[in-house]
C-alpha cells in the first residue's frame, strides 16, 4: 500500500492507496459540464458509475458541484486527475 500526505501540512492524516477517495469539483453549469468532468474521470479512475456521483446545482443555478467516489490507486493518479480537472475552462474549484 502507499501512502499520501500534504507535504505542507507534516500532521496531516496518512492516506493509504488503494481507498474509496472523494473528489469534488466546482465550476460553471452549462449543459456540458458533466459530461467534460465524466470523460475526464473516465481517463483515470475508469470504472466510475452513475451511483457514484452526485451533483449539486447553486441556489441561483450559475454553478454546479459534482461529487465523484472513485477507487484512488496513488498519489500519481490524483495529482494527474487533479490537474487535468483544472485545464477545463468551466471548472473553478477541484477539492
Amino acid at each position: 500500500m502507499q501512502n499520501f500526505t500534504t507535504e505542507n501540512t507534516p500532521d496531516a492524516p496518512r492516506i493509504e492507496f488503494p481507498c474509496r477517495y472523494p473528489v469534488k469539483v466546482m465550476g460553471e453549469a452549462h449543459e456540458t459540464f458533466h459530461a467534460e468532468v465524466r470523460a475526464v474521470f473516465e481517463r483515470h479512475a475508469p470504472g466510475v458509475e452513475d451511483d457514484h456521483i452526485s451533483i449539486r446545482p447553486s441556489t441561483k443555478g450559475n454553478y454546479i458541484a459534482i461529487t465523484v467516489v472513485i477507487e484512488a490507486t496513488g498519489k500519481e493518479q490524483l495529482q494527474v486527475l487533479f490537474a487535468e480537472l483544472k485545464t477545463l475552462a468551466a471548472v473553478k474549484l477541484v477539492l
